[in-house]
């Protein structure tokens, strides 16, 4: 794994998932995920890039925070949108 600058960035405390039950824009359209990431600025929701409608990405995209992490149970793995690197 690689140290970025926007680590730096990130609140103190990792902030509280805004809907643990999965990911916030499926959950609201009736779609399905395949795993879950858990923006570690604001808390969104959204599933991975293996899933059909990539709704974490869409978030990076839409609202430039640059750091998640998996949601998934037992994975504590993060990754930089802006490096594109585990991090």
């Amino acid at each position: 794994m690689t140290a970025c600058d926007h680590l730096a960035e990130l609140p103190a405390e990792t902030p509280a998932p805004q809907t643990p039950e999965g990911c916030a824009e499926c959950l609201a359209e009736g779609t399905r995920w395949v795993h879950l990431r858990l923006c570690l600025t604001c808390g969104h929701i959204g599933c991975c890039d293996s899933s059909p409608r990539r709704h974490a990405s869409a978030h990076f995209e839409k609202e430039g925070h640059p750091v998640m992490r998996s949601f998934e149970p037992g994975e504590d793995w993060r990754w930089c949108f802006v490096d594109e690197t585990l991090v």
